[in-house]
């Protein structure tokens, strides 16, 4: 039997989509154990019938010296053999070494499945999946607080962990592969579960590291409420009742699978906005108090996208999303307005490598007295690229000297609809409107996330209700 049908007899027989993580940390030995084989074989007896599948982390066995590895043995002989055993021991080198690793943890220890490192490439993921009835869960996210400068790390708009997903599933073949991704990352999870939609994932992070549960589940979880295994350890293992905690665990789960199965998925666009909303309020894009507008109108909620120039990473997140909208357009260039849309237009250039120009406030006196700086043909289409929208007065103004110069505008690209006009406007002059978002979706976020009570939520709902 393969590991991918133990694993899903195993959760069907138990109702289960928790894993146990079996990992005994030096020095810490509850009371009523003599030592670490007695203690994880009784964490065995007690979940057996609660876990889809056993993890030990091989790490803390070996942290016990020679005696460790018949330690980890004897552990493992006391799993019963229709629970799944997945070896966290991130194997991965040359594919010589990766091949001892891979007979070490399925051969010698009779591990079911393994996690490995994708970092030495496909060479050295190989000689795991040439063990055809064995299970390889690929580090794609991982939960730890540091993971995001390596895993983030983008070229042209994709990040890491991305284009490890896609190449797990390459490397597969016609075989299953399974993605490690961290439950403190459920926007990541949204994302890669987006892209796909049947592999599963395997989730630490939740209890000792603080993720949440709900958010995760309703991330990653696939359409038939399965595919995702939620690993705890330490939450359970050093429980005083290792037993309840585990059940608890396994229900609250549960639970959130029902609700799904009502309709309580949290969609890909969703995930992406909670993000975006959270970083924009983190650099104070977005604030909250009592602004005076250009209009002299007062607002309880100021937008205010030229401070993503001093947070690169931020604005490489609002470049991403741009990049997102400007995907399925036809165009030749991006036609960015000053001054707030012209840094943000640069950063989304570099994602896109698509040619950048900009329409200037006022043409320069002297050199060439252009009023668009940048290459151009007449009869190219370009999108019209700013920060964001109220009215559309300030978008058709900068349209006008390109369309002047013989350029097809269009399309506009914004990160944030205020939903005061500008899309009717735009249409009004036979142009479309794209928005990664509005702000009601942000504000609805912050909400979501804590950052903005219901109080002043509903003062700025007031406001936009007037406002649109």
């Amino acid at each position: 039997m393969s590991f991918w049908t133990k694993l899903e007899n195993s959760v069907e027989k138990r109702n289960s989509l928790l894993c146990v993580g079996l990992d005994p940390h030096p020095g810490r030995l509850p009371d009523g154990y003599s030592d670490v084989a007695s203690f994880m074989k009784a964490i065995v007896e007690q979940t057996a019938d609660i876990a889809c599948v056993f993890k030990p982390n091989i790490a803390f066995y070996e942290a016990l010296g020679p005696a460790g590895w018949t330690v980890l043995q004897e552990v493992l002989s006391a799993i019963p053999d229709d629970v799944p055993v997945l070896l966290d021991a991130k194997r991965s080198d040359i594919t010589s070494t990766a091949d001892a690793y891979a007979r070490g943890g399925f051969e010698a220890l009779g591990a079911d499945a393994m996690t490995v490192n994708p970092y030495l490439g496909q060479d050295g993921v190989q000689p795991f999946l040439a063990h055809r009835d064995k299970g390889v869960f690929l580090l794609c996210k991982t939960s730890n607080p540091g993971a995001g400068a390596i895993q983030d790390w983008m070229q042209h708009g994709e990040p890491l962990y991305q284009h490890v997903a896609d190449l797990a599933r390459q490397w597969a073949g016609d075989q299953q592969i399974g993605l490690v991704i961290g439950a403190t990352y459920p926007e990541t999870m949204a994302e890669v579960r987006e892209q796909h939609p049947d592999i599963w994932f395997l989730v630490p992070g939740v209890g000792a590291q603080g993720g949440d549960l709900e958010a995760l589940l309703s991330a990653g979880l696939r359409s038939d409420g399965s595919g995702l295994i939620v690993s705890a350890s330490r939450s359970i293992i050093y429980a005083q009742d290792p037993r309840q905690a585990a059940i608890e665990l396994r229900d609250a789960i549960n639970a959130q699978r029902t609700r799904m199965g009502q309709g309580a998925r949290t969609s890909l666009r969703q995930s992406r906005i909670r993000r975006l909303a959270a970083a924009l309020y983190e650099v104070g894009c977005v604030q909250l108090g009592d602004f005076v507008l250009h209009s002299g109108a007062h607002s309880p909620i100021y937008v205010d996208l030229r401070r993503l120039v001093n947070n690169p990473r931020v604005l490489e997140l609002a470049a991403s999303e741009y990049q997102r909208l400007l995907a399925g357009l036809d165009y030749a260039r991006i036609a960015a307005i000053p001054y707030a849309g012209l840094p943000i237009g640069t950063a989304v250039s570099l994602l896109t490598r698509d040619p950048l120009i900009y329409p200037r406030r006022e043409a320069k006196s002297y050199g060439t007295r252009r009023a668009i700086e940048g290459e151009y043909q007449a009869g190219e289409r370009v999108v019209l690229l700013d920060d964001l929208i109220s009215s559309g007065g300030s978008k058709l103004e900068a349209a006008e000297p390109l369309q002047q110069a013989g350029l097809v505008v269009e399309d506009v690209v914004v990160l944030i609809d205020r939903e005061q006009g500008g899309a009717q406007d735009l249409a009004a002059h036979g142009m479309r409107l794209h928005a990664a978002c509005t702000l009601r979706e942000i504000v609805a976020a912050l909400v979501e996330l804590g950052k903005l009570d219901a109080q002043t939520a509903e003062t700025v709902e007031q406001y936009l209700n007037g406002a649109s």
